[in-house]
């Protein structure tokens, strides 16, 4: 071993068995700076908003530790290290890295320097932001989270992409856009709420503007399309031609009353549509599904005509009439004067809503869309219509179509029929003859027949008829009684019925 001990050197001396001897300091170094004020001078000064730059030296599930020159570690609590919610401090720093941090305090309560990574993140991000909105550019940034209504972007700051703006169209399932980098247009910008409004649409719109020229260009009114729905609203659907988005209006999407869009079409559903109007300097297109199906008032129109008896249901009543439907969409008015033979105050005296019954023709305005009918007419009788013809069979009908119903035979048949109910099983039958002994023991002989009998004003329904061909009845059998002959108790009857 050399001989150190008179070897010095600025550390201090080594004697001949190795031990150290420190170095004498004889005159201070510090340049007559005092040492507090030396130590002091070493240090990073920092104030509460600050922005630092610093070297992550400690990684924790709950914060990182960052160096920054000061007396002691800044701390950044996770929720302060990303715009993202509840990330793993690994996922965002790593040990070693210099990142840029904003002071938030200088002491907690418990003397720690307390620093957030994502704020002056948001601070740098703002003045750029604020740049690229004043020239109209776009911004690029992650999607990291679906919220209520809409995206948030990572954009250095959270910016909120509302799900109206995403696409063209509306988009209703947003979940697989997360992940994926999206450019889109600034179109709100609000510091103080810390509120940056985004639109991909317009952004969209603006990169296709020649496509969709272009598209609209080809699009003629009238043509036919096939396209798939995209979208359901109260004021009817969005309809996806393949380049652009047209809407079906409520009023468009069938030839029957619709009381909601849903109820005749689906999102996914494919269909055919009319192109009604485009309109170049507002984009729009107006389409409509029920030009592409058969008007039920063109086919009820060429089927029928005045005159003839259909079959339809009471629909509503109003105070001038019934509404009857007698097609698939395609109601008629039965005005108050055509209800019946009769004098009629109030609809609901003659016909009830849900009740079927026969109605006639009277008038069809096509134009209009209008068809006038009447419940009078129609029981005066005439022809049926062709698709109730085959239901009631050929034997209903005379040789012109005209309906002849069942035979229900004369009023007075019709009022001796009641009169037998009334009497049972044992009444006899007209044409029925008779013998029977009188208290002499005189046979007289007669018969029951059916009498005609002319409804007056003062008999008007078949209930009084009814009543005068009983009393006719037993003035048959009064006669018979007084052994008068059989003629003479028919001519009693006969007189007794012209009385009546």
């Amino acid at each position: 071993m050399t001989d150190t001990a008179a070897e010095e050197t600025q550390f201090g001396t080594f004697d001949s068995e190795g031990n150290y001897t420190p170095r004498q300091i004889i005159d201070t170094d510090l340049g007559g700076v005092d040492i507090e004020e030396a130590y002091t001078s070493t240090m990073v000064l920092v104030e509460d908003g600050q922005l630092v730059t610093g070297t992550v030296v400690r990684v924790d599930q709950d914060e990182v530790l960052l160096d920054i020159g000061y007396k002691s570690e800044g701390v950044i609590p996770s929720r302060e290290l990303s715009i993202r919610n509840d990330v793993d401090p690994n996922e965002v720093v790593s040990m070693g890295e210099s990142i840029e941090a904003l002071v938030i305090t200088k002491e907690d309560k418990e003397g720690r320097l307390v620093l957030s990574k994502k704020r002056a993140q948001y601070e740098r991000a703002w003045g750029k932001i604020e740049e690229i909105k004043e020239a109209e550019g776009m911004v690029k940034g992650l999607v990291i989270e679906v919220v209520k209504g809409g995206l948030i972007i990572d954009i250095g700051l959270r910016g909120f992409l509302p799900a109206s703006l995403v696409e063209l169209r509306r988009v209703r399932d947003l979940q697989p856009y997360v992940g994926k980098e999206l450019e889109a247009k600034i179109i709100e910008l609000d510091k103080n709420r810390n509120n940056v409004v985004l639109s991909r649409r317009a952004w969209l719109e603006e990169t296709q503007k020649e496509q969709r020229e272009a598209f609209l260009d080809d699009l003629k009114p009238g043509e036919k399309r096939t396209g798939i729905v995209s979208s359901v609203v109260n004021f009817g659907a969005f309809v996806d031609l393949g380049g652009m988005d047209g809407l079906v209006h409520v009023s468009e999407l069938s030839w029957k009353h619709v009381d909601h869009p849903s109820s005749v079409v689906t999102v996914g559903d494919e269909i055919e549509v009319e192109v009604l109007e485009v309109d170049l300097d507002r984009e729009r297109i107006s389409l409509s599904l029920k030009a592409t199906q058969q008007d039920p008032w063109q086919e009820f129109a060429g089927s029928h005509r005045v005159g003839e008896l259909v079959y339809g249901r009471v629909t509503k009543l109003v105070p001038f009439g019934s509404f009857v439907q007698v097609g698939d969409g395609i109601e008629g008015l039965v005005h108050i004067s055509e209800m019946s033979a009769h004098h009629v105050d109030l609809p609901e005296q003659v016909v009830t809503p849900g009740e079927e019954l026969w109605v006639k023709i009277i008038d069809l305005d096509l134009q209009r869309r209008r068809i006038s009918l009447s419940i009078k007419q129609a029981a005066e009788g005439g022809q049926v219509a062709a698709e109730y013809q085959e239901h009631f069979g050929d034997h209903a009908y005379d040789a012109e179509g005209n309906y002849m119903g069942e035979e229900s035979g004369s009023e007075g048949q019709q009022a001796w029929e009641e009169y037998y109910a009334e009497a049972g099983e044992d009444a006899p039958a007209p044409g029925t003859t008779e013998t029977e002994t009188d208290e002499h023991g005189n046979e007289i002989e007669y018969e029951y027949v059916e009498e005609e009998v002319e409804v007056t004003e003062e008999v008007d329904s078949a209930e009084e008829a009814a009543e005068t061909v009983e009393d006719a009845a037993e003035a048959v059998e009064e006669a018979a009684v007084e052994e008068a002959p059989v003629e003479e108790a028919a001519e009693a009857a006969e007189e007794t019925t012209e009385e009546a």
